[in-house]
């Protein structure tokens, strides 16, 4: 017992996992049984099974890959029954995770840095015909068409320095590929899988209303909630304001919608109407020179809000915040910060998998895009705790090369002793040398979680 004591401590110096010592640190055991992730009489635990998948995505390998290098993989179907597996509460899950991981960030927190969350909605193409939660017309703003496409609405933590991962919701439309009462699966109505099911017909305001909620309701703190015009309606900022959550949003400028009291009654016309301060302020974005200025009106069911209009020379936006003290100055600053969601959106697709989970049954996309999420808060996290943060592309790049290092090292390490062990001579003088093997391949199993060849 000495012996091993020695070992253990005196390679705990030597060989650090990152990633396991951020999940032991947040208490992910602790997580996965508030999320009903419970081992049952056979197989392995949950938190196994979601460390190698979390290995996967971090060391980019595809399930297959990884099953067929790893010495301590499990069968594919145990992978495949996991995230199939309707009583886990994924939602739960990389909610609680992240929660713990803020708490922690908090007290990185300087004074007057904004804590903000981010509302946004991105889409992933889908080719597949019969991918359960998929459409076969949804707009992409990034190819100027309709595709088919998976449509997740997501809700982001961010501050000055890194972007967290809080929540998310699939939507469809009338074009959605496979009905839901044809979907692979049959659930108990009271299991988790069937109440995130039931969701995907919800509008796009309410399920970013109950993620915010729900986000609030497990103690999450911020400043501002961030939007773009597609939520900017003002019985979203009315609902917003009244779970305590000052908004900024841009907004349409649509005369049906924003009927503010007063003689000037739609955006064009208050901005029509302020020609004497108009252009009194002025500033840059990039190669972009524009106008702004704000102005404090009254509408029928937010009351008094500011309006922060902005003109390039070509195009006029016009943003709203609800706090009243915030200057016009201070809005601009603030809204900008929205596009750490759109960042985040591009590590999850380059970095995390997102988009390329290999299923088409509906519980197992909920799954695989949780995991995309949760291994990138924990990477994340990883950065902002670090005195110098990267961007994470490349602290990416660093982590993936520290595990396959050391789990490639330890591996060649332990042969060499097996092989040295082999030679009779050596054994009878060293009688301890057998147990030293065992303990440390005992260790390194342990703290790595799995061994792969190289």
């Amino acid at each position: 017992m000495e012996l091993a004591n020695y070992i253990n401590y005196a390679m705990k110096s030597l060989l650090k996992n990152p990633i396991l010592e951020v999940l032991q640190e947040i208490k992910i055991i602790k997580i996965l049984k508030q999320s009903n992730f419970v081992k049952r009489d056979v197989g392995y635990p949950p938190f196994q099974i979601i460390l190698h998948f979390v290995y996967m995505l971090v060391m980019q390998k595809r399930q297959s890959t990884f099953i067929k290098k790893s010495e301590s993989a499990f069968g594919k179907d145990v992978y495949y029954r996991f995230i199939k597996e309707s009583r886990y509460n994924w939602r739960k899950l990389l909610l609680l995770s992240t929660t713990s991981l803020l708490q922690r960030v908090k007290q990185l927190h300087k004074c007057g840095e904004h804590r903000l969350l981010i509302i946004d909605d991105t889409v992933e193409a889908k080719r597949g015909k019969y991918i359960e939660g998929s459409c076969k017309y949804i707009w992409s703003n990034k190819e100027h068409r309709t595709i088919n496409a998976l449509n997740i609405v997501s809700l982001n933590y961010a501050d000055s320095h890194s972007t967290f991962q809080l929540d998310f919701s699939i939507k469809t439309n009338d074009s959605q590929r496979v009905a839901m009462s044809d979907f692979t699966n049959s659930l108990h109505h009271r299991s988790n899988a069937y109440q995130r099911k039931c969701e995907i017909t919800k509008g796009k305001n309410t399920l970013a209303l109950e993620m915010l909620q729900r986000a609030l309701e497990q103690g999450i703190e911020a400043d501002y909630l961030l939007v773009d015009s597609w939520y900017a309606k003002p019985s979203f900022i009315k609902e917003a304001n009244e779970l305590g959550m000052p908004m900024i949003a841009r907004l349409p400028n649509n005369k049906c919608i924003w009927n503010f009291k007063g003689k000037h009654k739609t955006l064009d016309e208050i901005y029509n109407g302020l020609k004497n301060i108009r252009h009194k302020q002025s500033g840059k974005h990039g190669r972009i020179s524009y106008k702004y200025f704000d102005a404090i009106v009254e509408h029928k069911e937010l009351g008094k809000v500011k309006l922060v209009f902005l003109h390039t020379g070509k195009d006029l936006l016009v943003f709203i915040a609800t706090d009243l003290s915030l200057s016009a100055n201070e809005v601009l600053a603030i809204y900008k910060k929205r596009w750490n969601i759109e960042q985040g959106y591009k590590d999850l697709r380059s970095l995390f998998g997102l988009g390329k989970e290999e299923n088409r049954i509906y519980e197992a996309l909920i799954a695989k895009i949780t995991l995309s999420m949760f291994a990138y808060n924990i990477v994340s996290y990883i950065n902002r705790i670090k005195h110098e943060p990267q961007t994470l592309g490349e602290l990416f790049r660093d982590l993936e090369c520290e595990l396959e290092s050391l789990m490639i090292s330890m591996q060649l390490f332990i042969k060499i002793l097996t092989k040295i062990s082999d030679i009779e001579n050596v054994v009878k003088e060293n009688k301890n040398l057998l147990q030293i093997i065992a303990v440390i391949n005992a260790y390194t199993q342990k703290e790595l979680g799995f061994m792969c060849e190289s």
